[in-house]
């Protein structure tokens, strides 16, 4: 519940940046491109951090991390609340925050696979799905107070809910089971560690095709997830959709995608991971085309509900195969690698789609290379070399 509660705050809290957006462009004068390379740059060092997370983790444990991350995801909050230049909103949004939520995905997911194994998709779905509730929940919070008292006070109250939740929840969280704790797990409380792969190295698992097929994976899923996320509300807006309304757009879509997170995550325990995440891509492909020719609110909305199904159930098969394929011993710094392809993708995705609208005035060709971006995602997907199952003696 602790990371669920972390997973919801710190996501929830980098996936409102839509709503923010046209506030900023219009305060400063920014051109799009320049507007999204704000969270492009957060995304990019957080791309650094996350590996300096993820050892952390390996080393002392989730709490300690956690703990430290909050304060700066705090400070930087507060501070993007008061700043009046680009290069001010560059020191507390793009650095301070990315220090305190960089590593959040590989801190906690790699807590959570180190206590889960055969039921391991269906434990980072639950977890997993902390993203998409914190996106059902702060997108509106964070419309409401940007509407009603502008985005400086809607920074400052988000800030304020970075510092009740994450380093509360911090202090709940350790690294991996006690003696009792085992004792549980043998008794199926836990779950056992049968099938489980051998434990790689970073370099061993440098040297797998497969690792490097997830670099490309983790890249393209966040590559294209972001560009929606950035751009969903600005492109409502520009369709003459009110703001509270094309910010709800992200709230059905986080909704969606607990229900994808915890369907899929689920599916895949029975049948299989790389079946379950080759869909979800081409899925979310199928929602891109129809994000590319969707001129009305209606549509947006079917989007939203079919790109954030899928968008959900992408993730738990991933982290899961993680675990899987590298053994869990050096879990943390992996994920911490596979979280800095994520970040770029998180980068490149907003600022690319900027840059295509301020040309051609238009999102149509960012959404198709959106759709491109998924289909190459789930060809990777069926290029994974699946772990040998236990063959059981009964």
């Amino acid at each position: 519940m602790a990371s669920l509660v972390i997973m919801a705050s710190v996501f929830g809290i980098r996936y409102s940046y839509g709503v923010f957006f046209k506030s900023l462009e219009q305060n400063f004068g920014w051109s799009r491109a320049l507007t999204s390379g704000v969270f492009s740059a957060n995304m990019l060092i957080c791309s650094l951090v996350a590996v300096f997370g993820g050892w952390a983790v390996d080393r002392y444990g989730p709490r300690l991390v956690l703990i430290i991350m909050g304060l700066f995801a705090t400070s930087g909050l507060l501070l993007s609340s008061q700043a009046d230049s680009l290069w001010k909103l560059f020191v507390s949004y793009s650095l301070l925050l990315a220090i305190g939520t960089g590593p959040a995905y590989a801190v906690t997911m790699a807590t959570v696979s180190r206590w889960f194994v055969r039921r391991r998709g269906t434990a980072v779905s639950i977890v997993g799905a902390g993203i998409g509730l914190g996106i059902l929940i702060m997108n509106p919070v964070s419309a409401y107070f940007v509407s009603g008292y502008g985005w400086r006070s809607a920074y400052f109250a988000v800030g304020l809910i970075a510092l009740l939740t994450i380093i509360p929840c911090a202090l709940l969280l350790k690294k991996s089971p006690d003696a009792t704790e085992v004792s549980a797990a043998e008794e199926g409380l836990f779950v056992g560690s049968e099938g489980e792969s051998e434990d790689f190295s970073l370099f061993q698992a440098a040297k797998r095709k497969d690792f490097w097929a997830f670099i490309f994976i983790w890249f393209l899923y966040s590559f294209n997830l972001h560009l929606v996320l950035t751009h969903l509300v600005p492109y409502a807006i520009d369709l003459a959709v009110p703001t509270i309304k094309a910010a709800a757009l992200l709230t059905l879509l986080g909704g969606s995608s607990i229900v994808g997170r915890l369907v899929m995550g689920r599916l895949s325990d029975s049948v299989g991971r790389k079946l379950t995440s080759t869909l979800s891509a081409l899925f979310m492909a199928a929602a891109m085309l129809l994000l590319s020719g969707t001129p009305h609110l209606q549509m947006l909305e079917l989007f939203a509900v079919i790109f954030g199904f899928f968008y959900g159930a992408l993730d738990p098969p991933l982290a899961a195969l993680i675990g899987e394929l590298f053994g869990l011993r050096h879990i943390g710094v992996i994920m911490g690698i596979l979280v800095t392809a994520w970040s770029a993708g998180a980068a490149v995705g907003p600022s690319l789609a900027g840059y295509l609208f301020d040309i051609t005035g238009s999102y149509f060709f960012a959404f198709l290379v959106g759709m491109v971006s998924m289909l190459m995602l789930s060809a990777l997907c069926l290029s994974l070399r699946m772990p040998a199952k236990p063959v059981s003696p009964f």
